[in-house]
């Protein structure tokens, strides 16, 4: 009796354990349908960009000077004063160049005077020697003081000009409109010019047109061009984007550890003054641009079914996806291939394709706007090493090492 039960319980729970699996591989059967995952077709902005970073820079940047030496005796303006082409911004101490410009003077009459006196003298020789009465030394004498006396009087013209001009010098002018941006002296100091004019101060033109001087690598200038548009963020204001224009691309080299660049000078306005001369830029420069174009994800251009799921689509999508041997996104015409999705049906759709920014691509012929592309077949209920352990019947027997537990 007992024998019969056992037997029985054995056979019922062979029964079950068959059960269970049938049950388990046709669920596994019913759930693997493949789901087409698509884009859609449509109409978009396509832009490639190179990327730099330079250094925001006033559009004129101006140093002045002086002219002569001396001991700075007033100074009318500072740090960001605003000034006027012609203002009077600084003075240096007049006294010594007054006292030149005196000297000069005094000289210069003098050698005026000395002039007219070798002149009658001249003159008179002059007459004596027509009626020969002395002779040619005494009236070549005569004629070479004269002379001399005529070149004294312009030297010394020239020096009274001169000291008139340096006196001028003490008094430092803006050359242009503009923002003051740095001033290197104090009242009091003395500043000598004896090889070179030293800075006084740094004038920008006008702070509300600046310029970004980036540097862009030799790999991408090949593509920069003037009038193309740009963008620029600063660390000032992260959450602004700045705009501008490509002005110039200069054909100066830069090497640094041999790294070549080239400077891309960029125009952009700053009418709220946000910008400031030293400011990093971050620049990314529009080198293409396309405007409402035909565009589909890049995507949907690496899908392409393996000849499994190309029978498991053929069954389900029937009649219009084909069973290949081979398979290709590119045809053999370079015309690439993607896979319409329309009314629960695949159709391979040859496409030619123009310009790219990496993720949307231009479409120039083979789809229309609104239609979905695949880029992706999902083949639902596939499990997941969790999902399957889950599956998995108490009954069955485990491979060896896989999920045994030590006691």
């Amino acid at each position: 009796m007992k024998a019969i039960q056992k037997k029985g319980l054995l056979i019922t729970l062979v029964l079950l354990v068959v059960a269970l699996t049938a049950w388990l591989v046709l669920r596994k059967n019913e759930e693997q349908s493949i789901a087409p995952e698509t884009v859609t077709v449509k109409l978009a902005d396509i832009s490639k960009l190179v990327t730099a970073t330079g250094t925001i820079e006033p559009v004129n940047e101006v140093a002045v000077g002086t002219q002569v030496s001396g001991e700075v005796e007033k100074i009318y303006v500072d740090y960001n004063s605003k000034v006027k082409k012609g203002d009077l911004i600084a003075e240096l101490d007049k006294t010594n160049l007054k006292a030149a410009l005196q000297q000069s003077q005094a000289t210069y009459q003098n050698r005026q005077n000395e002039k007219n006196y070798y002149e009658r003298i001249y003159n008179r020789q002059n007459s004596l020697f027509q009626e020969e009465v002395i002779s040619k030394s005494d009236f070549e004498e005569a004629e070479f003081n004269y002379q001399n006396a005529r070149l004294a009087v312009n030297q010394a013209a020239s020096d009274l000009q001169q000291a008139k001009t340096n006196l001028g010098y003490a008094d430092i002018y803006s050359p242009i409109d503009g923002v003051i941006l740095s001033r290197e002296v104090d009242e009091g100091q003395t500043v000598a010019a004896n090889f070179e004019a030293p800075t006084l101060f740094t004038i920008a033109q006008d702070l509300e047109q600046m310029q970004v001087e980036a540097n862009v690598d030799e790999a991408d200038i090949g593509h920069v061009a003037e009038g193309q548009n740009v963008t620029f963020t600063v660390d000032a204001f992260p959450d602004m984007t700045f705009t501008g224009k490509v002005l110039q691309v200069r054909l100066d080299p830069t090497n640094e550890e041999n790294v070549i660049t080239y400077k891309v000078v960029i125009q952009a306005e700053n009418k709220d003054l946000k910008l400031k001369p030293g400011m990093t830029a971050t620049v990314s420069i529009k080198t293409l641009e396309l405007h409402n174009v035909l565009s589909l994800e890049m995507k949907a251009l690496n899908f392409q079914p393996s000849p499994e799921e190309l029978k498991k689509l053929q069954s389900e999508y029937k009649p219009r996806v084909p069973v290949q041997k081979e398979s290709s996104s590119e045809t053999s015409t370079g015309k690439n291939m993607v896979w319409k999705y329309d009314q629960n049906t695949l159709v391979p759709t040859p496409i030619i394709t123009g310009e790219s920014d990496g993720i949307n691509i231009q479409i120039i012929e083979g789809l229309a706007a609104g239609e979905k592309v695949v880029y992706r077949l999902n083949t639902s209920g596939e499990s997941t090493p969790s999902a399957i352990q889950a599956e998995e019947s108490p009954f069955m027997p485990k491979p060896p090492g896989r999920n045994n537990k030590k006691n």
